[in-house]
């Protein structure tokens, strides 16, 4: 399995960016669909944003469509989500999530990933 690190969590104010970092170990990154996960308080795990293995498709919540964008850089073992127009609704922990695969997408479920970093806190004030 692959081992993820987030970083570039903060807190912001409504309107404001963030970019959020996950790292990831080993030499087979490329092989991995990666995905963006986020949970808020008393709330499920929902997905935000998705990138297949080579960076060409990717996939978006309807609720961030637009503003957040999510790419990766195989070279760097790295993938990024960059969050414009923040909402404090956008509030929760950050995962990344990541699931070896053959295929384009693996699905959007957090069922669908096996691997999982330790999450990082956004903080979206209004």
């Amino acid at each position: 399995q692959v081992q993820l690190v987030e970083s570039g969590g903060g807190s912001v104010q409504a309107g404001g960016s963030l970019r959020l970092s996950c790292a990831a170990s080993g030499r087979t990154f490329s092989s991995y669909a990666m995905a963006w996960f986020r949970q808020a308080p008393g709330k499920e795990r929902e997905f935000v944003a998705g990138v297949s293995r080579n960076g060409v498709r990717t996939y978006y919540a309807d609720s961030v469509e637009g503003r957040f964008t999510i790419s990766r850089d195989n070279a760097k073992n790295t993938v990024y989500l960059q969050m414009n127009s923040l909402k404090p609704e956008d509030t929760a922990v950050y995962y990344c999530a990541a699931q070896p695969t053959l295929g384009v997408w693996v699905g959007s479920r957090p069922t669908d990933f096996g691997s999982w970093g330790q999450g990082t806190q956004v903080t979206v004030s209004s």
